[in-house]
């Protein structure tokens, strides 16, 4: 059993090393490191910990801000490390201990409770979208061609002028041209 810390700071320019010095203190033997934003999904020593761990390893961060950047992300990280056989622990956060029964309830309620708000948000825009269809409003990028343009672009295909040449014409792709019917 090993545990393993997670450090991260949002810019260059903070540092690490309360955050280090507190793992240390609590135990931590591996700590992985990263200065970048949390809102990037792409965090290689995240990666690289939830990777490495093993059946009876425990995750512990400082605080739960430093894990996941939303209720959704955090509660699928802790699962991922449930799934591994780990635990996870947060220094700040006495009662996110998924050692204990009362950490395994407190993540178990808040994914139930992230569920039924995804739910809600789904049925809010799906309801929204209907609403707007009904309206006329349509959704997606505006085409680039005009009705017009469209037309005539098909006619001087018919009259054999190249693809290329009609697209540069009207500033597009080759593609948008021969997808044209």
């Amino acid at each position: 059993m090993a545990i393993l810390g997670y450090a991260r700071v949002s810019t260059l320019d903070q540092h690490l090393t309360g955050q280090i010095e507190a793992l240390t203190e609590a135990g931590a033997t591996t700590i992985f490191k990263e200065k970048v934003s949390g809102a990037r999904a792409d965090r290689p020593q995240l990666t690289k910990l939830v990777a490495s761990l093993k059946a009876g390893d425990v995750v512990l961060v400082t605080k739960l801000d430093r894990l996941g950047r939303s209720t959704r992300e955090l509660l699928d990280l802790i699962e991922r490390i449930g799934q591994a056989g780990a635990a996870f622990r947060s220094l700040g956060d006495p009662l996110w201990d998924t050692s204990s029964s009362q950490g395994r309830l407190l993540s178990t309620l808040l994914a139930a409770i992230a569920e039924f708000e995804r739910d809600l948000i789904r049925e809010r825009t799906s309801d929204g979208r209907r609403r707007a269809q009904a309206k006329g409003i349509k959704f997606g990028r505006k085409p680039k061609l005009s009705d017009y343009q469209r037309a005539e672009a098909l006619k001087r295909r018919g009259a054999g002028e190249t693809l290329a040449e009609i697209a540069k014409s009207y500033a597009v792709d080759v593609s948008m041209i021969s997808r044209l019917r």
